[in-house]
């Protein structure tokens, strides 16, 4: 079905839609089939394929709130930074996607919150399908610390026709982690037609911690995608991306710390030594989705996305003179550079048809991630003066393979229309690490120098984790329609984890429509998330001297460790959620269409990473309890909190025609605010060594509860006529909070202020084939709050990396498209 006949479908009555529905309802409703190329109109009486079972229900008719996006919406966001995370960030204020720097692993792998939760507490698909995660966990981080988020740049903007977003819990309709709730790409389809496209992007600001006009992070991009026919009303389209972005750089200049002012130290005082911003990063992209017609009606699928991308970031500065450096490698110090090699795979076959009056649906589903981290301009300064400036820190890989069958068919009876689904799927997870290169986590002969690569030594070989599991799960869900003015969907699921035993949920949707433009909906709903393999089995090292000059390490150990079982560490219990939510939509006349949407999701056991446990006490008691090298720190995963989470979200579109052309004016705003209810107690154990141990403190908790914006708006107007395109977005960015626990009970915070943010863009079209464009977001240069004196690393890092704003300023692009 093309978007033609789905407009035509949503114009219908309600049991003209159903009888539709019975014809055409299939096995996957999520997974879009032959989707036509051109995309449509972003409104909320578009049909969807999200979070229902019925095949005719528009995003205004719909049960939960779902947000529709088209190709040119994500198109004209992204820009030729060509960032998804980014694009629907600047499209969804419920969505929140953070550029982190200084972060470890989140400068690499970027994550994104839905509804202020955590970034594996929300599920993505592609075309219907469970997508895999990262390998990499992000442990350095701050949004997002302790997961492995999926990677949303992994995947292209040129490949999606359209995204679907289920703002609600449905675990039992798509399976564990969709607590948030369920984001769903669509790639483009079609037999006809293709693009080609480039563009160029740079920043342009006024970086007022240094008093300087600064033009980096220049981006280049080009893109391209072509389809062709298969068989008898089949197609495959087939596309590739290539990526290029120069670094960014918004550090201050070094006051050096007290601690570290020795003359040569001084030296370097006044310089940018730190890096504050994105990193280089270069990416190669490749994408396919296919349709072949069999005999019989039934008809063979596939896609696939590949994903190359080589990052950079960035680390704290080492002094000339200090433990950490040897002048005679580095006379003026060094900051180490991260290397992150990030190769993302994923594929999917299926096959779909009718036997005996049901539709059915086959399909496996493989993805992986394969990332290797990388040091360059470090050291091991235990090593001496000879020790390499290279490194090899540590392999990760995580894949899962999945099994799916299932069967819908439409039935009526007693004048109300049901379309009734069943399935079973089956899917195998497997994570792994590998130590890094010798050199990378060696103690070297030099005593009183710090142990491993500077910024981040090497997973040890007693790090390295392979860890597999297997899940089974099977679900029933019927949507009916009852008349025009009610209808439900009702879904129920048991999931079996190998590890962690069976669960249930279920979910209740309804919408009663008071007239046909007023109408109320609500969703109750259980959901579930198992924890992750690498928080059940992830391990890392970090290794140095004490004052008495003995090796002591620093260590995350996974809870079946015995260290971390005598410090009170437990099994890892599912998170589990109650999802309430209850909205009024409504249709004023022919233009202007709303939703209003409130939500409470309460969660248990809510999973983080402890306090780091550290110490004399801690020292002494692993000294003469354990037979390895002396502990200075300790940490691992917790079920840290219950939680509770409240909200708004509001979105309304007016539609007019103006100047001979189509204008399309946007409102939209979300409100999520979390608060802990119940929060772990530190352990006999812990206490025991020294009561002043905390388990999970003042800084965990502030990830948990408002170290993202609360609130986020925006405002949008697009017009377009026959040759020119003209579109105005202005977002909101709400308030963070940002708490550190530097010990001694020094716990400094800072609460950053709302931001606005200007983007715009011009497009002409010069004839059917080409068309060009130039616009830029932040044009008015904003920037964050500066972090204060407690906080800015003495001048160093004048800006945090909680608000959505970045601190990257103006940024200026051009593109040219040819359309065929």
């Amino acid at each position: 079905m093309d978007i033609k006949t789905y407009f035509e479908a949503s114009q219908m009555t309600a049991p003209a839609r159903s009888r539709l529905a019975l014809a055409l309802a299939a096995a996957l409703p999520a997974v879009a089939a032959a989707q036509a190329f051109e995309p449509a109109t972003t409104t909320l009486d578009q049909v969807i394929v999200t979070g229902t079972r019925a095949s005719d229900r528009t995003a205004l008719e719909s049960t939960s709130p779902v947000d529709v996006l088209t190709a040119e919406d994500l198109r004209r966001a992204a820009g030729p930074a060509g960032e998804l995370g980014s694009a629907l960030q600047a499209l969804l204020p419920s969505f929140n996607f953070p550029r982190q720097s200084n972060s470890g692993g989140a400068d690499h792998v970027r994550a994104a919150q839905l509804r202020g939760l955590s970034p594996d507490q929300v599920l993505v698909l592609v075309n219907g399908r469970r997508r895999h995660t990262s390998a990499l966990v992000t442990t350095g981080s701050k949004i997002g610390r302790g997961t492995t988020p999926v990677d949303f740049n992994a995947i292209p903007v040129g490949a999606v026709a359209r995204i679907e977003v289920l703002r609600d819990g449905a675990g039992a309709q798509y399976g564990s982690d969709a607590v948030a709730g369920v984001v769903n790409i669509i790639l483009a389809g079609g037999a006809e037609g293709g693009a080609l496209e480039a563009g160029y992007g740079l920043h342009h600001t006024e970086l007022e911690p240094i008093g300087r006009t600064l033009t980096d992070g220049q981006t280049a991009h080009a893109n391209g995608h072509v389809g062709t026919a298969l068989g008898d009303g089949g197609f495959l389209r087939v596309g590739a991306g290539y990526q290029e972005r120069n670094a960014t750089n918004r550090a201050g200049f070094d006051q050096v710390p007290p601690w570290d002012q020795t003359p040569a130290n001084l030296a370097v005082q006044g310089r940018r030594n730190y890096h504050l911003g994105d990193g280089e990063s270069k990416q190669l992209d490749g994408w396919f989705n296919a349709e072949l017609p069999l005999a019989g009606g039934a008809t063979l699928y596939g896609f696939g996305t590949w994903h190359q991308r080589d990052t950079e970031g960035a680390n704290y500065y080492r002094y000339p003179e200090g433990e950490a450096n040897w002048p005679e490698v580095y006379p003026d110090g060094y900051r180490p550079v991260s290397v992150g090699e990030n190769l993302d795979v994923a594929l999917v076959a299926g096959v779909r048809g009718q036997v005996g009056g049901w539709d059915y649906d086959a399909s496996i589903d493989h993805g992986a991630n394969d990332f290797t981290f990388r040091l360059r301009d470090s050291l091991n300064a235990s090593l001496g003066p000879a020790s390499p400036t290279d490194f090899r820190t540590g392999d990760y890989r995580f894949a899962q393979t999945l099994a799916n069958l299932d069967f819908s068919r439409g039935f009526a009876s007693a004048g109300s229309d049901h379309v009734l689904a069943l399935g079973a799927e089956f899917r195998a997870e497997r994570y792994q690490t590998g130590a890094g290169d010798p050199a990378s986590h060696a103690v070297g002969p030099y005593a009183g120098r710090p142990a491993g690569a500077q910024a981040g030594g090497g997973l040890t070989p007693q790090d390295e984790a392979d860890l597999s599991r297997d899940v089974a799960s099977a679900y029933a869900a019927l949507s009916s329609s009852f008349g025009e003015a009610f209808s439900t969907d009702l879904s129920a699921r048991y999931e079996h984890y190998q590890d962690f035993g069976g669960q249930f949920t279920g979910k209740l949707a309804a919408r009663w429509a008071f007239t046909p433009d007023l109408a109320v909906r609500g969703a109750v709903s259980s959901n579930f998330r198992a924890p992750s393999l690498a928080q059940v089995g992830f391990e890392s090292t970090s290794t140095g001297y004490n004052a008495a000059g003995q090796i002591v390490q620093g260590r995350l150990l996974s809870v079946n460790n015995p260290i971390a079982r005598a410090l009170g560490a437990r099994d890892l219990d599912p998170e589990e959620s109650l999802n309430l939510g209850l909205g009024l939509t409504a249709r004023i006349g022919e233009r202007f269409d709303l939703s209003l949407d409130l939500f409470q999701i309460s969660i248990d056991d809510r999973i983080a990473l402890s306090e780091s446990i550290t110490g004399d006490a801690l020292h002494a008691f692993v000294d003469a309890n354990f037979d390895v090298a002396p502990l200075e720190s300790a940490q691992f995963f917790v079920n840290a909190a219950d939680t509770r989470t409240r909200g708004a979200e509001l979105v309304g579109n007016w539609r007019d025609e103006l100047a001979g052309g189509r204008l399309l004016l946007t409102a939209a705003w979300s409100h999520a605010k979390t608060e802990l209810e119940d929060i772990v107690a530190t352990p006999p154990q812990l206490a025991a060594l020294d009561p002043g141990y905390v388990l999970f403190g003042v800084e965990e908790s502030n990830t948990l509860t408002d170290a993202a914006p609360r609130t986020r708006a925006l405002l949008s107007a697009g017009w377009s006529g026959s040759r020119w395109d003209l579109l105005a977005r202005l977002q909101r960015h709400g308030s963070a909070k940002r708490v550190f626990n530097f010990g001694g009970g020094f716990e400094p915070e800072q609460r950053y202020g709302a931001e606005w943010q200007l983007d715009a863009e011009v497009g002409y079209a010069l004839n059917p084939r080409w068309s060009v464009a130039v616009g830029g977001t932040n044009l008015t240069d904003e920037y964050p709050d500066r972090s204060n004196e407690d906080i800015h690393y003495f001048g160093n890092l004048p800006y945090d990396v909680l608000s959505p704003l970045g601190s990257n300023g103006r940024y200026l692009y051009g593109r040219v498209r040819y359309a065929f």
